[in-house]
């Protein structure tokens, strides 16, 4: 599950942590916003964090994960971390939050890789926050933006997000992006050469 609120991807407006599994079992991850009726009544749901590691485990066993963290307690993160361990996927996971304690957390309990966002983004910030990053995530806003030397002068790998077209793709590798994501890969994969 993406957001925190069911909304935008299965159009019920309740928060998750607020729903029991049965109830969260039965949403539809449609997303018709953006997908039209494509994955409309294709039994597409929303898995759990187990589920989830029986099938990387099953289908692609060395795939590297990206893990958000939208609770910011220790027991989610420690939840989730012991999870992985179970399926040996720790080692190939990222961590990446909109927090600041939860990212160091992460970093001085399980030396997990880690990947925060600007100080200005964060929910929680503190002090130091950044030394506790193995990368730092910037949004195209950010790497359009006159912020972008800020950023590139903490001397952090930068992961750029969502490069979604060429052009976007462009400019993160003229931009000295690290990583970058995209939640199209196609634009990604044309230019980076790897389908035509």
């Amino acid at each position: 599950m993406h957001d925190g609120n069911g909304k935008r991807t299965c159009g019920v407006d309740k928060h998750v942590r607020d729903m029991t599994l049965d109830e969260i079992k039965t949403l539809e991850a449609a997303y018709t916003e953006k997908f039209g009726d494509k994955y409309v009544g294709q039994g597409v749901g929303v898995p759990t964090l187990k589920e989830l590691c029986e099938l990387v485990d099953r289908k692609r066993p060395g795939m590297p994960l990206g893990v958000e963290i939208k609770e910011y307690t220790e027991e989610c993160v420690d939840l989730t971390v012991a999870m992985l361990k179970e399926y040996g996927l720790f080692e190939r996971a990222w961590f990446y939050a909109f927090d600041a304690p939860t990212i160091k957390w992460l970093k001085t309990k399980y030396n997990a890789r880690t990947m925060g966002y600007p100080d200005v983004q964060m929910n929680r910030w503190e002090e130091g926050a950044y030394s506790y990053y193995d990368e730092i995530g910037l949004s195209m806003r950010f790497v359009k933006s006159e912020l972008l030397p800020i950023y590139i002068a903490k001397g952090i790998p930068i992961h750029m997000y969502c490069a979604d077209n060429e052009a976007d793709v462009r400019l993160c590798i003229e931009k000295g992006a690290d990583l970058i994501t995209a939640n199209d890969p196609v634009p990604l994969m044309k230019v980076l050469g790897r389908i035509e």
